[in-house]
């Protein structure tokens, strides 16, 4: 079955780095896009970034922007969420999320109910 799995959070200082990862498995992974979202205590799940299916176009929210990049490798089944310059406003579950590139109306979007594949998250912490 089509599945997604966070890998990579942890526990790190402000102005912090971490890669995390999104192993996927059960679809092939060119014809999804993929979006990271976080979700902090008593918060809604945010739309960090999201890249289309072929990685030609990313989208980021304002708040990551030049701290945050996105990428996929589709042969290797993979995405990646590069987090740097962190932030203790960046403390959050993040998830790894996956739609079919058939079921979009553009390149690629940060909206929560476009995704339907969800991964169980991964835990960043910031803190001094």
């Amino acid at each position: 079955q089509l599945q997604l799995v966070e890998s990579g959070g942890g526990l790190v200082q402000p102005g912090g780095s971490l890669r995390l990862s999104c192993a996927a498995s059960g679809f092939f992974l060119d014809y999804y896009n993929i979006g990271w979202f976080r979700q902090a205590p008593g918060k809604e799940r945010e739309g960090v970034s999201c890249i289309s299916s072929s990685g030609g176009s990313t989208n980021y929210a304002d708040s990551v922007k030049g701290r945050f990049t996105i990428s996929k490798d589709n042969a290797k089944k993979m995405a990646y969420l590069q987090v740097n310059s962190l932030k203790p406003e960046d403390t959050a579950v993040y998830y790894c999320a996956a739609v079919d590139w058939s079921a979009t109306a553009g390149p690629c979007s940060r909206r929560v109910h476009e995704y339907n594949y969800w991964g169980q998250g991964t835990q960043v912490t910031v803190s001094s």
